[in-house]
């Protein structure tokens, strides 16, 4: 009988093409490795989607870089078609950039979070510099909630599937196989492409991508008992010196130097050797995620009858394996029963968890527990959060946070070009714990053609942390255009300047509430003449109440999510200093002009929402409603309606206008858009909007409307230093087009 079942396993070999099965009286031990490839990776999909669909039964499986992801997903459980579907789902440009949620950040600090190009941390009076440009804070919690069903299992060997990765030794260069421990640790580490993500903390060393030293560890699974190896490989060695046209493809040349000729071994030991059809793409193809899946598929596919007789042959020989597609348990919530957290610097481990709320003597699922991570990350004082569960003999689980402290002080650097303000460069310095604990002080300045800075302390009162007190001011010196009946009339400048306290209390992360007082002096200095002409100054106390609320998931361009912003604010002690002319000369007796220095209210209220349509395409709205409740003549508060990027003081941004287009007293806009990306970061932005206005101040400039539409298509790029946006406008009460530029963010 054995001499038969030798003779009918030669036979299948000859069948399936390989040569290096050992006949043998047990099932054959079926090896899969993965290799490394950045986005090119996720072509292995297609090939564990194929393997699924034949039934055969994988008995060991190591990988590199996303080929560790990959591979690692498959050991643990999950089939090929749901790794195909987590793929489809994740946002890559979240995950690979070093931006957290926004939706965790702290309603203070929303406004400021991934305005500036350029952001350098400063410690003990040195720059320091990250061993990585990502560090990757939303990955790890990715990680952490995929591999949730495996929290309680540090020894790869007992996963569905044993599993192995590998890691680059920073230090010594060396290989490092990781098979116990932290799953999610492990595939980090696999992954960390050297300069391009932080090094890993482990075991007292630094360790960054495994594909620098063995991007295709055939050898390794072949060590782990594999006797049948099928190699998927998604790199195509070295490149050539056609692509040598830039220093980081050399770099990569030369770092992969080694790997290159230890991996011509490897690929001798593969059985099933499967070259990818990737060479289109790049390691950094995200943004084409799809296509690259669907060219592993189609490679599937295409080996499918293969893989199929393989399995086929080998149950006819050796029965049932017992195959399962889907082998992932799922796990109930885990009850935490104690905490620690480690590598607290600047907070304290009470700060840390009246911040995050979390509680022990609890139930978590990932989900919640990754909920927690990003509140306390989103009080900027932590570069990452990673945490581990270890279960306690009594059933329940122990959790570790582990805590990269943030450095104190940053200074930040942007870039900005507005038609209507010209060319700007932007800097911020901003320190936590300058002058009290568990506080922030800042200070921005515009340096170009209009000036402009600001200052700000924040600092968290109360025992759970929940109130701000927050001490501002700010000052501008600024050159913008002014019109009469939509004709340009000339220049006007404007000086500015307000201090303010505030305090404000904060529900949630997407919500506050407060109240302020203010401080306002504003100079007005119209360089045109009419036949009323107006100079000088005027100081104010404005008292208001505010509220906030921000659910949006980015600051530029958002997907989906609702922003809106009210006040509520009271004008008084007014002291005005103002010199009125006509044609050119001062006007003595200003009682018909009705100037009124006295009290009133004022409302302004903001509400925007984004709703997907698909998965480029999104719906967007505008609401904008600002009231002046006096009816005397007082324009010099009054708002100034034009523009799509909010720049001046009182503005309200109007699609097809031009800034300060026109001045109102009140004024309630409606805007609708659609907004659809083309191709990787590339847009097309249509908005229609409406407004009637005056509706209760007179109307002092003569305008010749109560009602405005117009209409902007604009054409935008989004890059590192902000998205490059030209529009063009079309307004409809004087039937004329206009054009607009903006680069970058605004002060």
């Amino acid at each position: 009988m054995r001499l038969f079942k030798l003779a009918i396993l030669s036979f299948i070999i000859i069948l399936v093409g390989s040569n290096k099965i050992i006949a043998q009286d047990h099932r054959p031990k079926i090896g899969l490795t993965l290799s490394g490839g950045g986005a090119k990776g996720l072509a292995h999909i297609g090939l564990l989607k194929a393997i699924d669909s034949a039934g055969l039964k994988v008995d060991y499986i190591t990988g590199t870089s996303m080929g560790s992801i990959v591979g690692a997903l498959y050991a643990i459980g999950y089939s090929g078609d749901q790794i195909e579907k987590l793929a489809n789902e994740l946002d890559w440009n979240k995950l690979l950039s070093n931006q957290n949620s926004i939706q965790g950040i702290i309603m203070e600090e929303k406004s400021e979070y991934g305005r500036y190009a350029i952001e350098i941390p400063f410690e003990h009076g040195k720059l320091k510099f990250s061993t990585g440009i990502i560090e990757g804070a939303e990955l790890w919690l990715k990680f952490s909630e995929l591999f949730f069903p495996v929290h309680d299992i540090k020894d790869f060997n007992r996963f569905s599937i044993p599993f192995k990765c590998i890691a680059t030794n920073a230090s010594t260069g060396e290989a490092v196989v990781m098979d116990t421990g932290e799953i999610t640790t492990a595939i980090r580490a696999s992954m960390a492409i050297p300069s391009v993500f932080s090094a890993v903390e482990y075991k007292g060393t630094k360790l960054v991508d495994g594909g620098v030293v063995r991007n295709f560890p055939v050898s390794d699974v072949k060590a782990m008992g594999a006797e049948y190896v099928i190699g998927s490989k998604v790199t195509s060695g070295l490149l050539p010196v056609s692509k040598l046209d830039n220093p980081v493809n050399i770099l990569l040349n030369m770092v992969f130097f080694k790997e290159e000729e230890d991996s011509k071994k490897d690929l001798a030991l593969c059985d099933l050797l499967v070259n990818m059809p990737v060479t289109n793409f790049t390691t950094g193809s995200f943004s084409k995620s799809h296509e690259i899946m669907d060219s592993g598929i189609i490679t599937g596919r295409r080996l499918y009858p293969r893989l199929k007789k393989l399995a086929d042959s080998i149950e006819t020989i050796y029965g049932p394996s017992h195959f399962s597609a889907n082998r992932l348990i799922e796990r109930e919530p885990v009850f935490i029963s104690d905490m620690e957290v480690h590598g607290l610097l600047h907070t304290s481990p009470a700060f840390f968890k009246s911040m995050t709320g979390f509680q022990t003597g609890r139930s978590y699922t990932a989900l919640q527990l990754a909920s927690f991570v990003r509140r306390a990350i989103g009080l900027r004082y932590y570069n990452r959060i990673t945490y581990t569960l270890s279960p306690n003999a009594d059933g329940s689980s122990r959790i570790d946070f582990y805590v990269t402290p943030a450095t104190l002080n940053t200074a930040k650097f942007g870039l900005h070009f507005n038609k209507a303000t010209g060319m700007s460069v932007i800097m911020n310095f901003t320190s936590r714990n300058l002058f009290t604990k568990n506080s922030r002080s800042l200070i921005t300045m515009n340096l170009g053609e209009n000036f402009r800075i600001r200052g700000e302390h924040m600092e968290y009162l109360g025992k759970k942390k929940n109130l701000a007190m927050i001490v501002g001011t700010h000052y501008e010196a600024m050159n913008s255009n002014s019109y009469l009946n939509f004709e340009e009339l000339g220049k006007q400048k404007q000086y500015y300047f307000n201090a303010d306290l505030l305090f404000q209390y904060s529900t949630n992360r997407n919500l506050s509430l407060g109240a302020g007082i203010k401080y306002e002096r504003l100079k007005f200095v119209p360089s045109y003449k009419l036949s009323i002409d107006i100079k000088g100054i005027n100081n104010f106390m404005n008292s208001y109440l505010f509220f906030r609320t921000n659910t949006l998931d980015r600051n530029i361009y958002p997907r989906h999510g609702f922003r809106s912003e009210g006040e509520l604010e009271y004008i008084y002690t007014q002291k005005g200093n103002l010199i009125l002319y006509s044609a050119g000369d001062p006007i003595l007796n200003t009682d018909s002009l009705k100037v009124d220095y006295a009290p009133y209210l004022r409302s302004r209220l903001h509400l925007e929402s984004y709703h997907p349509l698909g998965t480029r395409s999104t719906i967007t709205t505008l609401l904008q409603g600002d009231i002046n409740f006096k009816r005397s003549f007082f324009p010099m508060n009054d708002f100034n309606v034009g523009g799509l990027t909010p720049l001046f003081r009182n503005q309200i941004a109007f699609a097809g206008y031009q800034e300060n287009m026109m001045v109102t007293g009140s004024a309630v806009a409606l805007q609708i858009g659609f907004r659809h990306e083309f191709f990787s970061n590339f847009f097309l932005y249509w908005r229609s909007n409406a407004m009637v206005y005056d509706f209760i101040n007179r109307k002092v400039l003569n305008n010749k409307t109560s009602f405005l539409s117009g209409h902007a298509l604009t054409a935008s790029y989004l890059t590192p230093v902000g998205p490059i946006e030209f529009s063009l406008m079309y307004a409809d009460q004087p039937g004329e087009f206009s054009t607009s530029v903006n680069i970058g963010l605004a002060f």
